[in-house]
């Protein structure tokens, strides 16, 4: 009768129980009593790193109670409205009780439940005198079960009232440790490894990935109390994500099992979001930035909560997107879309607070911080300990080396902060060390991706740079032992020709842009990203126009464009690049000379299914086409037979841009026909340059 949502789709010791319905049978309602109560019970078997006490209490009251319910049903009597209303109590609170137990048994959460322990005590005490309440006004006389189940019931009424459900004495030492380490991390001094083993024991954490998967946990208890205006608990819960990133560094030597997107190289956004999504889902429709907030008005669209404000504000109470007017200006934040723009911004390197912006991280100097000092304090000790083994991992072989790399990794995929301490504490020259002695193709991925992290950092590029990186970084890039750690190697040339001086260097590198190239043909989708926008970003250097030109990008990028379509962001990014090449006229010459190119733009921007992006890009190439193509790339443009109703409809639908785009590239056509009544090959204007396509 009664859904209990998922643990994973809510915030812990938070409990939607509802009322069951006034109009519900009496025998449905006592079905999903005794269900609750079945469900409850076999938490018994479950493991509970704290409040073991408490929830043992709980779950026997509940075995009694399950007898009287099962009882109950069997003797079929025509249960009276005292006794409806009764069960439909106990309904509520059983719901009540199972949240808690699940949150008390869930996988990551263990650390969270431990420091609040406190209010996971008060909440048992509150949920077992609810239940006894219940049952005390239940008129067990009109209830036809054995008089011996009904003395059961009556001593757990009266248990009840005597029980005492307080912080118990383990978890209270457990506790006071937790806080004596997150002292001394808030003095700078080093705990000692026995109070660390001593917690992670006492909450059953046995292994790198269990310590991993509380990191998780408390990464994502951050992102969702930072959305809230006081933001109370997010310093403490960043001390405590600093506590378990030191023991999971620390303790574990060996990582038991890696996340699939560092096995297979694609991100868990690829793998895990539903097919329906992709990420222009999660942009807002009034701002068309990421969401921070989103929030569901009344007419079940939803909107970035700053945005659909400012929207009221203004004196608007429809629907921006459906013009509807609103039954009212309620907002419901949409708890499980935050947690899918949070976990697509993990995957793909985007700071949370910072995914509204619209440019690509290059790593621009930013004010940056762990949340807390004990935080800070912590992370740079992880900082020195894995530099230690990195260092260490290049002297003994590569078995500390590929864990300290693999740490670096995870450490700084996006955390600022992290990256900061890490580039600091010397991190850098010792993964480029790693990086030309490994021989494992574990080791060189690893490295590999944690370079590209810390590539990020404002400082690092000239470390690389400095340390000889950029001869290692091209030369994984072209014979790396996977393909993960060659689109690995391309990203971090990306980041690397942030700086105009490196993108000269890179440039003038003989292997560097054949073998960015190489990976857009070959490479996996992620790969081709990384090596599209290295090459977007290399193009900001003039010479390196010709240098893309001759390394044969042009097919490659036009092959991406047909054999991509269900890629949106490699489609835009090819003709983006295509657009930047055709700026010139040697571009536009190679791009009509490659039969077919002009027919595959073409149809990027009379799909049905490209999206705005895609099509605003297409109009912009075929703007630069004509530029430098003159009269003969318009001829050809004007026997496409959709192509004016597709700029007609971006001309109505597109953004500001891409209208004034799509109005530009109408104009030059309806100058065509005007200009050519009689078929004239003369140029349009003056500066064109005519192009034959072959």
């Amino acid at each position: 009768m009664t859904r209990i949502s998922k643990g994973s789709d809510r915030r812990i010791l938070t409990s939607p129980a509802v009322h069951p319905c006034q109009a519900i049978a009496p025998a449905t309602l006592l079905n999903s009593l005794i269900d609750l109560a079945h469900t409850i019970s076999d938490y018994r078997c479950r493991f509970f790193a704290s409040n073991k006490r408490n929830m043992s209490h709980s779950i026997h009251q509940m075995g009694v109670l399950r007898v009287f319910l099962e009882e109950a049903r069997n003797a079929h009597p025509a249960l009276p409205d005292s006794v409806v209303l009764g069960f439909s109590e106990l309904h509520l609170n059983f719901q009540k009780l199972q949240y808690l137990l699940e949150d008390c048994t869930r996988e990551g959460a263990r650390l969270c439940i431990l420091m609040k322990s406190e209010s996971v005590a008060n909440q048992y005490r509150v949920l077992t005198r609810a239940i006894s309440v219940a049952l005390d006004v239940l008129p067990l006389d009109e209830i036809e079960v054995s008089v011996e189940v009904k003395e059961h019931v009556e001593l757990v009424i009266k248990q009840a009232r005597k029980s005492r459900f307080e912080v118990e004495p383990d978890d209270k030492a457990a506790l006071s440790c937790v806080f004596s380490v997150l002292s001394l991390f808030e003095n700078g001094i080093v705990p000692d490894s026995s109070d660390l083993n001593r917690v992670v024991t006492y909450l059953g954490i046995r292994s790198w990935s269990e310590c991993h998967k509380e990191v998780k946990f408390l990464e994502s208890e951050i992102a969702l109390e930072s959305v809230k205006e006081e933001k109370r608990e997010v310093g403490f819960l960043n001390s405590l994500m600093g506590f378990m990133c030191y023991c999971r560094c620390v303790l574990f030597d060996v990582v038991d099992s890696q996340p699939s997107d560092c096995r297979t190289g694609r991100s868990r956004s690829e793998v895990m979001l539903p097919n329906c999504l992709n990420p222009d889902d999660f942009r807002c429709p009034i701002s068309l930035e990421f969401m921070v907030d989103p929030v569901t008005v009344s007419t079940g669209h939803t909107y970035d909560r700053s945005s659909i404000l400012k929207w009221f504000k203004a004196g608007n109470k429809t629907c921006p997107k459906t013009g509807q007017k609103l039954a009212n200006t309620e907002l419901v934040p949409n708890l499980a879309l935050l947690k899918l723009i949070q976990q697509y911004c993990f995957e793909n390197g985007i700071p949370i607070a910072e995914s509204g912006c619209r440019t690509r991280d290059t790593g621009r100097a930013v004010s940056v911080s762990a949340g807390s000092l004990a935080a800070e304090r912590a992370i740079k000790m992880v900082a020195t300990f894995l530099a230690s083994r990195l260092e260490h991992g290049i002297r003994e072989e590569e078995m500390d080396g590929n864990k300290a790399a693999y740490e670096v990794r995870v450490l700084s995929k996006t955390s600022a902060y992290n990256r900061s301490c890490l580039v600091e504490a010397g991190g850098i020259p010792h993964l480029l060390m790693l990086l030309s002695s490994s021989k494992r193709s574990s080791t060189q991925e690893n490295s590999m991706a944690a370079l590209l992290n810390l590539s990020k950092h404002p400082k690092s590029k000239a470390i690389i740079v400095e340390n000889g990186g950029l001869e290692v970084v091209v030369g994984i890039l072209n014979k790396g032992l996977n393909l993960q750690a060659r689109q690995h190697a391309a990203g971090t040339l990306f980041y690397v020709a942030s700086i105009e001086e490196y993108r000269v260097l890179i440039g003038e590198t003989p292997e560097a842009i054949p073998g960015l190239i190489t990976l857009i043909k070959d490479g996996t989708d992620r790969g081709k990203k990384n090596a599209l926008v290295a090459i977007f970003g290399l193009l900001m250097h003039p010479e390196n126009h010709s240098r893309v030109l001759v390394a044969e990008a042009i097919p490659a990028l036009v092959n991406l464009l047909e054999s991509s379509s269900d890629r949106e962001d490699l489609v835009v990014d090819s003709l983006a690049i295509l657009e930047t090449l055709a700026e010139k006229p040697e571009g536009t010459i190679a791009i009509m000379y490659l039969g077919g190119a002009l027919q595959s733009i073409l149809e990027v921007l009379n799909s049905s299914s490209a999206s705005r992006a895609s099509k605003e890009n297409s109009v912009s190439l075929l703007l630069a086409l004509c530029r430098n193509g003159g009269a003969d790339v318009v001829a050809l443009l004007v026997k496409s037979p959709g192509l004016m109703g597709s700029l007609y409809s971006l001309l109505s639908e597109g953004t500001s841009r891409g209208s004034k785009k799509a109005s530009t590239l109408i104009r030059v056509l309806h100058t065509f026909f005007e200009r050519r009544p009689s078929g004239s090959t003369s140029p349009i204007l003056p500066q064109e340059q005519l192009v034959h396509a072959g």
